[in-house]
């Protein structure tokens, strides 16, 4: 009876130590450290994807701290041919905006929820480590802004999205609340042979799956807000289909006069990313010359794919130098999901053709 009673005083208080971990998870006041706390300040100013925001592909200096804002907004979207959608966003796009630094700087990001805005969010970063990728001390309702530093330790191209619990990751991924952020090496990215290779254009790709209900006549449902559309648009996401899938928000987004642009000898790096799903790229009339799988940057590229891989929850970063002109066409290879559905875009390249490389033998 005694061991009986002494096991089953360990074993409350061990929950009880269990629960007390629990809520300072929640709470948890982190102190600066004196080092990176004296390291030299910048302040990111991030722009919209298809581009990023301005950046040094070697570090020029040591560690600093950038510092990053990210704002909130709930909105429509038209996502194409008129069907608008209740959209949730970092900075008003989908995705968010890509954020840039070196591997062993230090990204301060305060997020803001506005007092407008309806629902509580947060941030999960796939390139921090610890407090579910910061999304543990960011739950942030409407009307406040909070603000976590964290170390960028791994080299590469990586997700982020809102995390603010249960269902709600989902609904808020789905419903745009995802970006990508890019950890470069502080000697710049290698190629397959270890030397150095810069890029003379990046552009950044948000693959995103909306799931929209229906009425009754088949067409598509629009509401006030997001928090009258979660309930009908979860059920939705429970089928796993989605009603629209589309390269930066919607379809069309980056083609015609929203198109990409290259030169012939023009180096460009495409980053892709997935929050949800896996998808394949593959760009029509050219190739991938560098494929840093995974999105890791600590190991070498793979050469001269036709079609590289993205897996849900993830972004993967792939170099091609265009050698001719013309309209390429960087897609998802489900064609179902590239020319149906919309996953496609356009990369307008200027230049001189080489006869040597390709030519029309009989008219």
């Amino acid at each position: 009876m005694k061991i009986l009673l002494i096991f089953l005083f360990s074993l409350i208080l061990g929950c009880s130590n269990v629960s007390q971990s629990t809520v300072k998870d929640e709470t948890i006041q982190v102190q600066p450290s004196a080092k990176s706390e004296d390291l030299p300040r910048i302040t990111q100013q991030l722009v919209p994807p298809p581009y990023l925001p301005l950046h040094e592909q070697v570090a020029s200096s040591g560690p600093k701290i950038i510092e990053v804002n990210l704002e909130v907004l709930e909105k429509e979207l038209d996502v194409g041919q008129g069907v608008m959608v209740q959209v949730l966003t970092f900075n008003g796009s989908v995705p968010g905006p890509m954020i840039v630094a070196h591997q062993d700087d230090y990204i301060e990001l305060t997020l803001n929820n506005p007092a407008t805005n309806q629902l509580r969010h947060t941030i999960d970063l796939h390139a921090a480590t610890g407090a579910l990728g910061g999304a543990g001390l960011m739950k942030v309702d409407p009307g406040e802004s909070k603000t976590i530093r964290f170390k960028a330790t791994k080299a590469g191209v990586f997700v982020y999205h809102c995390a603010p619990g249960g269902a709600q990751i989902p609904f808020h991924v789905a419903s745009g609340m995802n970006g990508a952020i890019m950890i470069l090496p502080r000697e710049g990215l290698k190629d397959n042979k270890g030397n150095l290779i810069q890029y003379d254009k990046a552009y950044y790709i948000g693959e995103q799956d909306f799931y929209i209900p229906k009425n009754g006549d088949g067409t598509y449902k629009s509401f006030n807000s997001p928090l009258i559309a979660m309930h009908e648009t979860v059920e939705v996401m429970k089928g796993l289909i989605p009603t629209h899938l589309v390269f930066n928000g919607s379809k069309g987004s980056l083609t015609g006069k929203n198109a990409l642009t290259a030169a012939v000898g023009d180096k460009v790096l495409f980053v892709h990313s997935q929050a949800n799903r896996d998808s394949r790229p593959h760009l029509i009339g050219g190739h991938a010359d560098l494929v840093w799988q995974g999105g890791s940057f600590s190991t070498l590229p793979v050469t001269d794919y036709e079609t590289w891989f993205v897996p849900g929850g993830a972004a993967v970063a792939a170099l091609y130098e265009f050698i001719l002109p013309g309209t390429y066409v960087y897609v998802n290879h489900n064609l179902i999901e590239a020319i149906l559905f919309g996953a496609a875009a356009h990369v307008e390249v200027t230049g001189d053709w080489n006869d040597d490389l390709m030519v029309q033998v009989e008219k």
